[in-house]
């Protein structure tokens, strides 16, 4: 279940379409500045979703990978509690 990664947006010195034409109150500057902003809050917003996404749903390839992770550890587990065992007996039958 493979997903495209989010669409992000690089920062280009471009003018911002939506704004008035007529308006003079922002500097070329200042309405730069505005428009990475508003580039930056999307790019967030892309980012937010796909975590909240992939919380949400977790993939089935690591939860997979996570329990055959979990069989190899409970095989390392009994394997060292036998060996102990072991230890603890032959100690044991030498005194």
């Amino acid at each position: 279940m493979a997903t495209e990664p989010p669409d992000f947006t690089t920062s280009q010195a471009t003018t911002n379409p939506d704004a008035a034409e007529g308006d003079e109150s922002l500097t070329p500057l200042e309405q730069e500045v505005l428009d990475e902003y508003a580039r930056l809050l999307g790019n967030l917003n892309n980012m937010s979703t796909l975590l909240t996404d992939l919380s949400a749903n977790p993939s089935a390839e690591i939860l997979d990978a996570l329990r055959g992770l979990e069989r190899k550890t409970s095989l390392v587990f009994t394997l060292l509690k036998a060996s102990v065992y072991s230890i603890v007996l032959n100690t044991q039958i030498r005194d």
